[in-house]
């Protein structure tokens, strides 16, 4: 198969769970375990266009087949999914992010403009955090970048330098050191 457009042969058993040959394996942690039954969609994935969860497809099924983690989505998370979903502050704890994230993707490859109902008959997965309603206008919104009739200014790409960071984004600027802060910084430093 082919995993974030790369050629790999899994030394394993044919029934494996992809999920478990993405993560033990492949180290492609983001794919991330949460029923193991299909219910949650935590793992999914994008196979051949299609988001399915890993956790009930083998890798034998998998054979000769073109998968895409999150990892693989975008290097930078540059990716209009991931841009969204920051802007329109549609995460919680993060733990349901990347199969949210994989699914809303699968879908906007093939309708750019889908409708509420559209979004969530896609977005099948479980997040006990209520981030439904933020995440259908994450969703429309990445389909509208997507289409190019909107851009968005998000979080900066991981690496970049606080500094840079502060200027791209100016909520993200450090608050300055007030003098009781300081003290108790030398007070420690003295004991």
């Amino acid at each position: 198969m082919t995993v974030n457009g790369r050629p790999v042969e899994f030394a394993m058993d044919p029934d494996t769970p992809l999920l478990w040959a993405l993560r033990d394996a492949a180290n492609l942690t983001g794919t991330k375990y949460g029923c193991g039954v299909g219910d949650c969609g935590a793992c999914m994935v994008v196979v051949d266009g299609e988001a399915l969860r890993s956790c009930l497809i083998t890798i034998a099924e998998c054979e000769g087949r073109y998968v895409t983690t999150i990892e693989g989505l975008s290097r930078d998370r540059s990716h209009p999914v991931q841009q969204a979903i920051v802007a329109e502050q549609a995460i919680q704890c993060g733990f349901c992010t990347p199969g949210i994230v994989m699914a809303a993707a699968a879908l906007l490859e093939r309708n750019a403009s889908p409708t509420e109902a559209e979004i969530r008959e896609a977005i099948r997965n479980l997040c006990p955090c209520g981030v439904q309603p933020r995440l259908v206008r994450a969703i429309r919104r990445a389909g509208q970048v997507a289409l190019r009739r909107e851009t968005i200014s998000a979080a900066p790409a991981p690496g970049i330098s606080a500094e840079d960071a502060a200027r791209a984004v100016p909520a993200l600027r450090p608050r300055a050191r007030t003098t009781t802060t300081t003290t108790i910084t030398q007070e420690r430093r003295d004991r």
